[in-house]
């Protein structure tokens, strides 16, 4: 009897409001009034007989019925998309999307080159690519809403239904424009107290590798820094000023090459961590993605072999 009186809608607002921890904001985002989202979540805990949400400050976080829940309602949502692009795709050559999720690291490095190899395989698959903070990218492969994530390993708690395969490992550089005064000389470590620094904001998943570095090398504080996440924001910031750029060497791996930014002269090789594919465990995947996947597993083999 329950689970005739759980509806779609009562899924598609509960993983909403789990996913904003908010529901004003989860109101705004299903186009809905504030007032029917909180009937419709009232309703599903009636009709499971427990709390799903509770009081978290100003705002609201899941309970642990809730987090149980939530994988499930997750899955099923999932399950349902899949099955409505299924049927919706038989008509246009029986090919499913396939949504990928991609750190900017491996946005500029990785994915150029291994969607080239996937196009030439011809399998007339739309492809959708975002790339965000790695938190973020998870929460979206959790619910369904990617079917792959590329980037970097997130911590152990963090991996809970996941699996990972390693493709290679890259570290954290400081770099700077050509014919920055640290090149020519001088203390780097005591140079980030005299230029600004732009460093990971704290949800990118390099940031606690970052901190941990500086506090290892005796930088206590940064008096001067800008969190951000953005590669074109941080490359035009930094060719046009004296910043230093704490980032991903994939990132930036091209600007070096070509003579644009350069390295600072530190040793930052146990910043090391590994990049790979991120799957649910439980959702095996289709034939393009799997596909997609193996020419990634070469663009990332070319770029390790050329160093």
């Amino acid at each position: 009897m329950i689970g005739s009186r759980v509806k779609y809608r009562h899924l598609h607002t509960f993983v909403e409001v789990a996913r904003q921890k908010s529901v004003v904001k989860a109101a705004d985002v299903l186009h809905i009034s504030q007032p029917a989202v909180t009937k419709t979540i009232r309703e599903l805990e009636d009709a499971l007989g427990v709390s799903l949400f509770e009081r978290d400050g100003r705002g609201i976080r899941l309970t642990r019925p809730g987090e149980v829940f939530l994988r499930h309602a997750g899955a099923s949502l999932t399950a349902l998309r899949q099955g409505i692009d299924s049927v919706s795709q038989e008509l246009l050559d029986n090919v499913p999307p396939v949504r990928v999720g991609a750190l900017p690291t491996v946005s500029t490095r990785i994915m150029p080159r291994a969607m080239a190899l996937f196009l030439d395989e011809q399998t007339r698959s739309r492809i959708k690519i975002v790339t965000g903070e790695n938190a973020v990218l998870l929460e979206q492969l959790r619910l369904g809403e990617l079917d792959l994530v590329v980037g970097r390993l997130a911590a152990p708690e963090k991996m809970t239904g996941f699996s990972f395969e390693h493709l290679y490992s890259e570290q954290v550089l400081f770099v700077v424009r050509a014919g920055h005064p640290l090149l020519s000389g001088g203390s780097v470590y005591a140079g980030l107290a005299h230029y600004p620094v732009l460093m990971p904001t704290r949800g990118s998943i390099i940031r606690p590798v970052v901190e941990q570095f500086l506090i290892a090398n005796g930088v206590a504080s940064l008096p001067t820094q800008v969190e951000t996440v953005s590669d074109a924001f941080g490359r035009a910031f930094v060719r046009m000023s004296d910043a230093i750029w704490i980032i991903s060497s994939g990132v930036v791996a091209g600007d070096i090459v070509d003579g644009m930014l350069a390295a600072l002269p530190i040793d930052t090789s146990e910043t090391k961590g590994p990049v790979g594919l991120t799957l649910r465990t439980d959702m095996p995947p289709s034939l393009p993605l799997s596909i997609l996947m193996q020419t990634i597993r070469q663009a990332a083999a070319e770029v390790v072999s050329s160093g």
